[in-house]
C-alpha cells in the first residue's frame, strides 16, 4: 500500500470481547493505490478480534487471487462468481457463457472455495439493455451454488424487488447471504422468510440509514453477519476513507447499541452465524 493509503487507514478501534468473521472483503483491492499486503490486513484485523475472513473474487482474475489466498492462509475461504455488473459486459463481447464456465470449474476445483458469489442484480450501474444478462448470470449461479452446495453471496442495489423474483423462481439454495443488506424492515422480514441470512456493513453506521437501522432491529440474532465490503463502506466517522477489516469493530458495536444486545453476546452469535452460513468452521 502506498504511503497516502496508510495515512487514509483510520485509526485501530478498541477490540471485541469475542472474535467475529469479516463475511465479505476484497483485499485484493486499493483505494487509489495498491492494496494492503494480506498478511497485514490478517493481522491488523485479529488483534482486534476479527480473526477470519471471506474473500470475494468477482471476476475471472480475482476469483483466482481469492482461491490462493485463501490457500496460503488458514484465516481465509474464498468465494468466487463474476460481478452482476460484469455479466453485461461479457455479454456485449460473447464471452459470458465461457466466463461462466471457468468460474464453475474454480468452484468445483478447490475446497476452500465455500460461496458462489458475489452474483446478483445491480440497477445502478447497469441499465435496461444489460439486465437479462444480469438475470441470466444470476439464475447460472444459483444453480451451481445448489449443485456444489455452496454459499450463495448476493449482491443487490436498487434491485430488491427484482433479485426475489429471481430466488423465487430459481428456488434458494440452503444456505444464502444478502451482502451488504440495503432494505428496509419489510425486505429484511421478506429475505428471512426464505431462508437468509442478512449482513450488515459499515453503511448501518451512516446518518442516513435509519431504515437499514430498523432492518437491523427486525432481524433475529441467529441470522446476522458482519462485513466491511473493504476497501469500500467505512463505517461512520471514517466513511470515504480506506476501509479494512480491522473496522469490523466500529459496525458491530454500531449493530449491539441499534439492538440493545450485549456486545459479547452479539460477537459469539455473529461468529456461530458465519461459519453456519458458510458451511462450517474453518
Amino acid at each position: 500500500m502506498t504511503a497516502a493509503d496508510e495515512h487514509d487507514l483510520p485509526p485501530v478501534p478498541e477490540p471485541l470481547p469475542h472474535p467475529v468473521v469479516d463475511s465479505h472483503c476484497h483485499l485484493d483491492i486499493g483505494r487509489g493505490g495498491e492494496p494492503w499486503e494480506a498478511v497485514k490486513a490478517i493481522e491488523a484485523a485479529a488483534a482486534v478480534g476479527v480473526r477470519r475472513i471471506v474473500q470475494i473474487g468477482c471476476d475471472l482474475r480475482r476469483a483466482t487471487w481469492a482461491i490462493e489466498a485463501a490457500r496460503k492462509h488458514p484465516e481465509i475461504v474464498a468465494g468466487v462468481a463474476l460481478h452482476p455488473n460484469e455479466a453485461p459486459r461479457l455479454a456485449a463481447v460473447d464471452g459470458l457463457d465461457a466466463a461462466l464456465q471457468a468460474i464453475g470449474e474454480l468452484a468445483a476445483a478447490h475446497p476452500r472455495v465455500r460461496a458462489v458469489g458475489e452474483t446478483g442484480l445491480d440497477h445502478f450501474r447497469t441499465g435496461p439493455e444489460g439486465r437479462a444478462a444480469q438475470v441470466a448470470s444470476f439464475a447460472w449461479h444459483i444453480d451451481l451454488a445448489k449443485r456444489l452446495d455452496k454459499t450463495l453471496v448476493i449482491h443487490d442495489r436498487d434491485a430488491h424487488r427484482e433479485v426475489l423474483d429471481v430466488l423465487d423462481a430459481e428456488g434458494a439454495p440452503d444456505r444464502w447471504v444478502m451482502h451488504c443488506f440495503s432494505g428496509d424492515a419489510a425486505f429484511a422480514r421478506a429475505c428471512l422468510d426464505r431462508g437468509a441470512y442478512l449482513s450488515f456493513a459499515g453503511t448501518v453506521t451512516f446518518k442516513n440509514a435509519a431504515p437499514l437501522r430498523n432492518a437491523l432491529v427486525v432481524t433475529p440474532q441467529d441470522r446476522l453477519l458482519v462485513e466491511t465490503d473493504a476497501p469500500y463502506l467505512t463505517p461512520h466517522p471514517y466513511r470515504g476513507r480506506t476501509n479494512a477489516s480491522y473496522l469490523v469493530p466500529m459496525t458491530v458495536r454500531t449493530m449491539a447499541d441499534v439492538r440493545a444486545d450485549d456486545l459479547g453476546e452479539l460477537c459469539a452469535a455473529i461468529d456461530a452465524n458465519t461459519e453456519a452460513a458458510f458451511g462450517g468452521a474453518w
